[in-house]
C-alpha cells in the first residue's frame, strides 16, 4: 500500500470515528442535526473507501478499513464513552480482529511460509 492509500486510511477511519461519536450522541439525546451530521460523515468516508477499493482492491480495502475500524471504535466508546464489554464480548472483539488481521494478512504471509 501506498503513503497516498495509508493516508486516505487514515483520514477516513478519522472520518468513521466521528461518525460513530455523532452516532452515539444521537443515540444520547435524537435530533435532526445530529442524524443529519452522522449520515453525511458515514457517506464520506465511503466515498473515501470507493478511492481505496478503485487503488488497492476491495479484499485489501475493506478488510485494513474493519480491523483500524474495529480497535478505534472500541477505544473511543471504551475510553470516551466510559462503555464496558464483558470478557466474552472481550474474547468476540480480539477473535474478530484477529480474523479480519488473518484475512488481511493471509495472501502475504502465505507467499512467506
Amino acid at each position: 500500500m501506498s503513503f497516498s492509500g495509508l493516508l486516505q486510511l487514515g483520514f477516513s477511519t478519522v472520518i468513521f470515528l466521528l461518525a460513530a461519536t455523532a452516532a452515539k450522541q444521537w443515540g444520547l439525546a435524537p435530533s435532526l442535526g445530529k442524524i443529519a451530521l452522522t449520515l453525511a460523515l458515514y457517506s464520506l468516508g465511503n466515498l473515501i473507501m470507493l478511492r481505496l477499493i478503485r487503488e488497492f482492491g476491495m479484499s485489501v480495502s475493506f478488510s485494513l478499513s474493519a480491523v483500524i475500524q474495529l480497535v478505534s471504535v472500541n477505544v473511543v466508546a471504551l475510553v470516551f464513552f466510559g462503555e464496558r464489554v464483558n470478557a466474552l464480548q472481550a474474547t468476540g472483539i480480539m477473535l474478530a480482529i484477529a480474523a479480519v488481521a488473518l484475512i488481511t494478512l493471509g495472501p502475504y504471509l502465505q507467499g512467506r511460509l
